[in-house]
């Protein structure tokens, strides 16, 4: 996947499943973590340093996370009483970059205890990731305000689209989710 593949991907997952129901602001953590985005952006490029396609990876992961019951951070839940753990799900075997998250995340903790969701760090993750892999500087304003989900669903994960899908079903998993025949070719980059 290239730069201009990237945004396209991001960009697109970020309009279509951004809102996911809930009040989002760009200004949401302007009082309460200011220093959000710098504590993400340096963490990434630390990250980078050592894996150049992070950035590709955090992207996936977001993208699958909003696949399911839209960008909750479900995707980064593990096995545990009452959950069963998007992560195991055939989708979502290969992605990588939960370490990276985990690392955002303790930072940010460090410097706003018990604040910023999940699922607000993995889309500012992917928002920088796009800057960082090429694309524009701001490709576009991160809504926060979004709640981690406190439960997994690994049988939605069906609604992922599957490199071993015919055209048709992946156009049906697009367009289950509001999407139309644009955002599939955005999203799927040279997949299809």
């Amino acid at each position: 996947m290239n730069s201009i593949q990237y945004i396209a991907l991001a960009l697109c997952t970020v309009s279509i499943f951004g809102g996911c129901n809930a009040q989002l602001s760009a200004t949401f953590y302007d009082s309460t973590c200011p220093n959000v985005s710098s504590v993400a952006r340096g963490i990434l490029v630390q990250a980078r340093q050592t894996d150049v396609r992070i950035g590709a990876k955090i992207i996936r992961l977001h993208f699958h996370d909003c696949m399911v019951n839209g960008c909750d951070a479900s995707l980064l839940l593990d096995d545990a009483e009452g959950i069963d753990s998007e992560k195991d799900e055939p989708p979502n075997t290969t992605i990588d970059g939960y370490s990276v998250l985990d690392d955002i995340k303790t930072a940010v903790e460090n410097v706003c205890p018990g604040v910023v969701s999940c699922a607000d760090i993995v889309a500012l993750a992917a928002q920088i990731s796009v800057s960082l892999d090429g694309g524009p500087t701001n490709p576009w304003e991160v809504q926060f305000g979004r709640r981690d989900s406190t439960t997994a669903n690994s049988t939605g994960t069906i609604a992922i689209p599957s490199p071993f899908d015919d055209f048709a079903t992946v156009r049906r998993k697009f367009t289950d989710v509001g999407l139309d025949a644009t955002d599939m070719v955005a999203l799927s980059g040279n997949c299809i």
